[in-house]
């Protein structure tokens, strides 16, 4: 599973307003609910959930990158989206450097596999310094969702 299977266009969020963990983690649920993919009245509890995975030990994995993911018996497929931060987001990385790029996913409950092989190939994916640098470089959603769509690898 890559990320360009995973995403559309309209849960990229190519400048998010967040600057703490929290925050970006609320903001990229708020859009997964406003485009219909976790439903307004499970929005606390997918919330709740992404929160204890954090508190475990913060998803920012360096080099300004970010992966919030939980499981939730809310979903029924992975849902996913994307959100990058030109001012940087505080969230308690590895390397104390500020997050740029967020991918938050969500898993259906009792999909372990699943939810390991989708973060293994995010954060693959994500460790691509020119991956990374073509992401900062794009201009909008589409262009953002093409990079994925041609850089990822099964």
């Amino acid at each position: 599973m890559t990320l360009g299977n995973l995403l559309s266009a309209n849960a990229i969020l190519p400048v998010m307003q967040a600057t703490e963990r929290y925050a970006a983690i609320a903001e990229l649920v708020t859009l997964l609910v406003d485009r219909g993919q976790i439903a307004a009245e499970n929005r606390e509890t997918v919330l709740a959930a992404l929160r204890a995975r954090e508190e475990t030990m913060s998803t920012g994995i360096g080099f300004g990158i970010a992966i919030p993911h939980a499981q939730s018996d809310k979903v029924t497929q992975v849902v996913a989206c994307f959100g990058r931060s030109s001012k940087g987001i505080e969230f308690e990385s590895l390397d104390n450097q500020p997050v740029k790029f967020v991918v938050l996913f969500v898993v259906p409950k009792d999909q372990f596999q699943t939810h390991l092989r989708t973060l293994a190939a995010i954060a693959k994916f994500l460790n691509d310094r020119t991956v990374r640098e073509q992401l900062a470089l794009a201009g909008s959603s589409e262009e953002i969702l093409t990079i994925f769509q041609k850089s990822a690898k099964p």
